[in-house]
């Protein structure tokens, strides 16, 4: 390092504006003041007209690249700049620098391009890979003056670019020289072109931001530190210092100089190690760590200068936040295909725009010309990044075809990234990578965008890298199986984009539609036809539910046969709604109804067979999702766990209160179906008649699959009596690979789960199929073992007891009868909602607001 004056601090290429580290954002390094840096042009002492640095039309110094630190010094011990710091009478004039540039003046420019191909008849093979780094990127850098997260380094560290480099310098891969001599080198033919960098002019810049936000980041240079940190409690998660401008310019510049030189055939491909990133900065201020959106000004800049090789452009973004940047710039261009695979969390996940989700697709021209993938949540890794590359990212891109292919490669989708908190290996990157490199040519620039832990982006980059130059990917996992939610979401993409790619497949029909306002849900269909057939078949009637918050949900999801309030054997079934199998189209998409399979075991081997061997009945379906409200036709989410969870114990409640507890079934048997049963094994934990000595509850049966075991959990002293009892009473068939049979778990499954039968199966229905007789035979046990306590009434008081059931269908009416009416509950088709009356013994004790009055929910808690 060389000192020009007491103040001014020039850099040599043994000497780095900040220190590395080998892990995490460690301690703070020892940094200069960035506005006491001068870049090397300033200093005509330490620029001798050598040969130019390797450029592409730009002249740049093209001394011997200075070898990165080695292991002793990228450390977090390693001696800071300022201690480093020496004087220039002290030291001999620099001879390597990789950042000096030729001033305007210099009396001569020799120009210098990479090599041509080694074989001109495989040129593409025989190029080389493209390689852009700067060490003068470092200065835009928190200034410690400022005092500004003083116990924490900022994410977006300088020492990032500077870890990559490095390791791609430690493999090998990087020319160690430039001098003419070594050019032709064989050495160097399986290394990397270092590619000049350069500030990008205000006219490129210009091309995306506004001339307003071009000046107000150059007007940083000259900002106290005072404003320095105004401007930062202002901003969105980012910070200026008076490098900022220049480190931005050359961010921009890197990238406009790789994908230059990838079109116009220099390199073979190229990646550039550039920052501040850049697809979060707006057209009009700064956002998120970024200052200038660097790629799409690069892919503006090759448009521009190469209209007749270079008009279609992809983006293929895989940082794990959306790049509201690019989407903004290019969401109206036909010629720009942007595709985003980030964390989107329902739009809470940063930057938290709602335009980030799948169903954005450009618009006017550009409608189609922007693919969103939003993963639903964290914990996504290469198995759902290749799926999700297979199934839509290839098969667009391919389509597209476009000249040019820029990856804005943020790496905080790498596995050991707190702040991404993805899955994703090096050798996922690298498959990602060699699977864009068939399009288009192969021309492909990377671009650095995110990526925060300073191991995984050097890992990651340094695969990238290698897979750019040809090397094959490491192998991935064995066992890639994308999770649900990854499918789910990948699923939904292809829905809203078949009806722009003719690549993609089975194309949607949506609300575009001329006759789309005249469909129903079919899940809507399938439970009115489920209730009209159990009062054909059963003359089974839907239940009021009364409570504002249940009734609409419920609305003829629950229904009983019509004697269930009279002294007779209960079954009360709390299941799913049944499972709907269909063959769709592979070309249109469409299905038709005999395609179509609706699996209903319960309906036909379970309560048919119950009210055919002497049981009353109650069924409750449990809707996966609330009523919709206003349907647009798109893709509609199940109702959460837990919000199914809330709503089926609460109406388990209600039906024990109101339909169950106030009569007079002699024996009542639970069977749960699904996560359906969870509401009957909270009932059961929060009423403590229903586990007594004296309870009518004589059994509990359920069928567990995907839904976590559940206990019966009390506050009381009987927890372990509870305990003995449910596991006496119960009986649970839980699927053949649930969780619970794994043989790594620490301790075998306890009582309070209930008598746990694995089953063979792993299906519902395959459970309810398989187990049928022996639920059948369980619940005939139990009834036939019944001792009737004491029935002193005669067959003829029962005769003369008022009509308790509620009215038959109109289908099943007398000759003669009048025929019902629409009234506020539903279809004039369906059976009336029950209205039921109360014996006459039993009037002068229950009044409508009594606790055990099956209407006091209409009074005092409806």
């Amino acid at each position: 390092m060389a000192m020009v004056d007491e103040d001014i601090i020039v850099l040599s290429d043994e000497d780095h504006a900040m220190e590395s580290i080998e892990h995490g954002n460690g301690d703070h390094a020892a940094t200069v003041n960035p506005s006491k840096l001068l870049f090397h042009a300033t200093s005509p002492d330490l620029l001798s007209p050598v040969l130019p640095f390797h450029g592409l039309g730009h002249p740049l110094n093209s001394s011997p690249a200075k070898k990165p630190l080695n292991e002793h010094d990228y450390s977090n011990n390693s001696p800071g700049l300022l201690s480093r710091a020496r004087r220039l009478d002290n030291v001999e004039p620099a001879d390597r620098d990789s950042m000096d540039v030729i001033p305007a003046t210099a009396s001569r420019v020799e120009v210098r391009v990479p090599p041509p191909p080694r074989f001109k008849p495989l040129p593409y093979p025989s190029s080389r890979t493209g390689l852009v780094y700067d060490d003068r990127m470092r200065f835009h850098a928190e200034d410690e003056s400022l005092n500004i997260n003083s116990d924490d380094i900022h994410p977006e560290d300088p020492r990032r670019i500077f870890a990559i480099f490095n390791e791609i310098w430690e493999a090998g891969l990087v020319h160690e020289s430039v001098d003419s001599d070594d050019v032709d080198n064989v050495s160097n033919d399986n290394k990397c072109w270092r590619i000049h960098t350069r500030q990008a002019t205000k006219a490129e810049v210009c091309l995306i931001h506004t001339p307003e936000h071009y000046l107000f980041v150059e007007a940083l240079q000259n900002k106290t530190p005072l404003e320095l940190q105004a401007l930062y409690r202002e901003m969105d998660s980012i910070y200026f210092n008076n490098s900022t401008f220049d480190s931005a310019l050359l961010a921009a510049g890197g990238a406009i100089e790789a994908c230059r030189a990838v079109v116009m055939g220099h390199v073979r491909n190229a990646i550039a190690i550039i920052r501040p990133p850049g697809h979060h900065a707006e057209s009009t201020e700064p956002s998120g760590f970024c200052i200038f959106n660097n790629v799409p000004i690069a892919a503006r800049v090759c448009q521009n200068d190469f209209p007749e090789t270079c008009r279609k452009i992809v983006i293929l973004d895989w940082d794990v936040h959306h790049g509201n940047g690019i989407q903004h710039a290019f969401y109206d261009d036909p010629n720009v295909l942007y595709i985003s695979l980030h964390v989107f969390k329902g739009g809470s996940f940063y930057p938290g725009n709602p335009d980030a989700d799948l169903t954005y697709c450009g618009e006017g021209p550009g409608l189609g010309r922007n693919v969103n993938i939003p993963w639903e949540d964290h914990g996504m890794g290469d198995a759902e990044y290749i799926y999700a590359f297979q199934q839509v990212v290839i098969p667009i891109v391919s389509e597209f075809d476009p000249d040019l292919v820029i990856i804005s490669a943020g790496f905080d989708a790498a596995e050991g990234d707190a702040l991404g908190g993805c899955e994703v290996t090096p050798a996922g990157y690298a498959h990602m990578t060699h699977m864009l490199m068939r399009i288009g040519q192969g021309k492909m620039a990377v671009c650095l965008e995110g990526g925060y832990n300073l191991k995984s982006i050097s890992r990651s980059a340094l695969a990238v890298t290698r897979t750019l130059m040809l090397q094959p990917p490491d192998r991935l996992a064995a066992d890639l199986n994308p999770n649900e939610s990854a499918v789910r979401t990948v699923e939904q993409v292809k829905r809203a984009q078949s009806k722009f790619w003719k690549c993609i497949y089975p194309k949607h029909i949506g609300p575009s539609t001329p006759a789309f306002s005249s469909t129903t849900r079919l899940h809507e269909v399938l439970r009115k036809f489920q209730s009209l057939n159990m009062a054909q078949e059963h003359c089974m009637i839907p239940l009021q539910i009364i409570r504002d918050d249940l009734r609409e949900t419920f609305e003829h999801n629950v229904v009983a046969t019509r004697n269930f309030m009279e002294k007779h054997p209960l079954l009360v079934i709390f299941h799913d709604p049944p499972n709907l199998t269909l063959s769709p189209d592979p070309v249109t998409g469409k299905t038709e109804l005999h395609n179509m399979w609706l699996a209903d075991v319960v309906e036909k081997d379970y309560v048919g067979w119950a009210i055919r061997n002497g049981f009353e009945v109650i069924d409750v379906n449990v809707p996966k999702v609330e009523p919709i409200q206003e349907d647009d036709g798109e893709y509609v989410h199940a109702d959460t766990y837990e919000e199914r969870a809330d709503k089926t114990k609460q109406l388990a409640a209600y039906i024990w209160e109101n339909y169950i507890e106030p009569h007079q079934a002699t024996q009542v048997f639970f069977l749960g179906i699904g996560s359906a049963y969870i509401g009957l094994i909270d009932l059961l934990s929060n009423n403590e008649a229903c586990t007594d000595d004296n309870s009518v509850v004589e059994g509990v049966v359920a069928f567990v699959a995907d839904t976590s075991l559940q206990s019966i959990k009390r506050t009381t002293d009987d927890s372990i009596a509870v305990a003995d009892w449910y596991y006496t009473h119960s009986k649970l068939f839980v699927q053949n690979n649930h969780l619970c049979w794994d043989p790594n778990r620490a301790r075998k499954p306890r009582k309070k789960w209930g008598k746990l039968i694995r089953s063979e199966h792993t299906t519902i229905d395959d459970m309810l199929a398989e187990h049928k007789e022996e639920v059948q035979q369980y619940l005939l046990e139990k009834k036939e073992a019944y001792v009737d306590p004491g029935d002193d009434t005669s067959v003829e008081e029962n005769i003369q007891q008022p009509l308790r059931s509620p009215p038959l269908h109109m289908g099943l009416r007398s000759p003669g009868s009048a025929p019902p009416t629409k009234n506020g509950h539903g279809d004039a088709r369906m059976p009336p909602m029950a209205i039921f009356t109360l014996p006459n013994s039993r009037m002068g004790t229950l009044s409508p607001t009594a606790p055990g009055s099956p209407l006091k929910q209409g009074f005092g808690r409806g």
